[in-house]
Order: C-alpha cells, then structure tokens, then sequence
C-alpha cells in the first residue's frame, strides 16, 4: 500500500540559517490516494519571537505560543509518523530545509528527512504543468476548482488539507473527499477533523490590509523568496 503524508509547516521567518524556527506542523495522511483521516498537528514554542511579517501571514503570535511544547517535545512522533512515506510539500525545499534544521539541533540529532521519507515537491510540478502561470496554493485552487474560502490566514493543517485536494486533482486521481476504505476512520492521537480546525486558545485574526499585503511583499522579494502560497 502506498503511504504519502501531506505536510506543511509554519515559522517565525523565512531563513533558518538565521536562526528562524518552526512554530506549527501540520501533516495528513492518504493512504493509496485517499485520506485515512490520521493527522499530525502540533503549535510549537520556538523559543524566540515570532516576526511581525510572519505574523501577519500566519497570525500566529508569541503569547499564543508561550505555553506549547518545544520542538524536543514532539519531535519523535512527528518522526515516526512521517518515516517510511512520501511527503507531498508545496515548496518541498522551505518545509525540509526547516524539519532538517530542527532534527539538527537535537542532542543527539535526528538526522535528515531524506533519510526517511521521499520528497514529491508540488511546486515544481504545478510549474512544469503550467509553465508561465502563478502556481501558488491560492492559484492552483482557483485552476482546480477547489474551496479555499476557509483559509483567511495560512495554517499548517488547513493547509495541508487543501494541498491534498490540489495534488490529487493536479494528478488527475482520486479525490481526497473520501476516505480510505481500509480503515475505520479514526484519526489517532493527533487526528483532526477535515476542515474544521479550530487554533486552540485565543489568536486574534488578523487579516492583512492591502498595505501589509504589499509590504509582505516587498520583504520576500528583498529577501530573494518567491510567493508560493
């Protein structure tokens, strides 16, 4: 049986070179194309700020995070659910390149993801598909005919729920509207309902105004990053 894990994170910045770190996963499991209804979720204390930048893209603030666990915390499960599977990331560089710089800074590290999984990078294969085009998440839901209307702000699990929907139908197979027939439906320990999530706590939504949007930008054009969600 085919087993590929949906996966996307959230930050405190763009450049873990520069110390930025990871302050949410979000993951989804399919299993031979369809959605078994086992999920990864986890908010992270990166223990450091959180830039106004990222913030106004993720909405995610430094109060909000003070009371979750480290990264050291939930590391290990988040190993083990994610070994063993293919990992379908929009911008598969930016997600591994983070999870690596965390598993690095364990004692004793974790090693690499591509140790442990395959990598299939859906950004790439939107621009071989649509050369010429945008090829964000937002775009491609447009192209496919897919409900985003949920997603005001970016979130790791609503994310990587909506990437799901985009590269089954970028692939021109099943649908993740079902679920997988060989299973019970259960979502395990880190399960969650299929878009009804719901940050747990009190994080103010904050809907970037079309200045903010501009100068986000203009922060990740200065910064040589293209806008890929």
């Amino acid at each position: 049986m085919s087993r590929q894990i949906v996966l996307d994170t959230e930050t405190t910045g763009i450049d873990p070179a520069s110390g930025h770190r990871i302050i949410e996963i979000g993951c989804v499991e399919l299993m031979d194309r369809r959605l078994t209804g086992r999920n990864f979720h986890e908010y992270i204390n990166p223990q450091r700020e959180v830039e106004a930048e990222a913030i106004a893209v993720h909405g995610i603030t430094n109060e909000f995070l003070l009371d979750k666990p480290v990264f050291a915390e939930v590391a290990q499960a988040f190993k083990e659910f994610i070994t063993g599977a293919e990992l379908i990331i929009h911008n598969a560089a930016f997600d591994v390149g983070f999870i690596n710089h965390e598993f690095a800074l364990l004692k004793p590290g974790l090693g690499r993801v591509e140790d442990i999984c395959s990598v299939v990078d859906t950004l790439a294969m939107a621009r071989a598909k649509h050369p010429g085009q945008k090829n964000n998440l937002d775009a491609l839901c447009k192209r496919y005919g897919i409900d985003n209307s949920n997603r005001t702000l970016h979130g790791a699990l609503l994310d990587a729920e909506i990437l799901a929907d985009v590269y089954l139908t970028m692939t021109g197979g099943q649908t993740s509207l079902q679920l997988y027939a060989g299973g019970d439906g259960s979502s395990g320990e880190h399960g969650e309902q299929r878009r009804a999530v719901q940050r747990q706590g009190s994080i103010p939504i904050l809907v970037a105004n079309e200045q903010e949007q501009e100068a986000h930008r203009q922060f990740l054009s200065k910064m040589g990053v293209e806008e890929v969600w």
